[in-house]
């Protein structure tokens, strides 16, 4: 008897800060594709201690998009600290000239205003790659710091 392997459900996932460089996530996340990229619009990015976006009309943020399977989102869960340190939301984004709904991480109020956090060392290279991997001019690279 031949038996197919269930296909496995992929989501849409939207990188904003580390996760947008291809070699770490690629690292973590075994099953990941890039989609591609694109401008979150009327969000900022922020940095706390680690990224995070808010809402700010007028803003825009560069993204990149993952397909990820059911692994890759339990690897970014326990990554991201969901759900304590950062809570999930589907956002709405287009890419490719269509609108998609994606997956983001946005950090938790109660683990923003933690005044002990620190990034650990490298974590802003390690975005700032990712920038360039997605094709992002560095200079994009303005994040508010709270």
């Amino acid at each position: 008897m031949v038996t197919q392997k269930p296909q496995q459900k992929r989501k849409l996932y939207m990188a904003y800060g580390s996760n947008m460089n291809i070699k770490q996530m690629r690292d973590r996340c075994h099953d990941a594709r890039v989609v591609g990229s694109s401008y979150l619009l009327d969000w900022r990015l922020t940095m706390p201690f680690y990224a995070n976006i808010e809402k700010e009309p007028g803003s825009k943020v560069p993204v990149l998009i993952w397909e990820i399977s059911e692994a890759d989102e339990q690897e970014l869960d326990e990554y991201e600290g969901y759900p304590t340190k950062y809570d999930k939301q589907n956002l709405t984004i287009e890419i490719n000239g269509q609108e998609v709904e994606v997956m983001v991480y946005i950090m938790t109020d109660e683990y923003k205003v933690l005044t002990n956090k620190k990034a650990r060392d490298g974590y802003e290279d390690t975005i700032k790659q990712g920038y360039k991997d997605a094709g992002f001019d560095l200079e994009e690279y303005q994040p508010v710091r709270p």
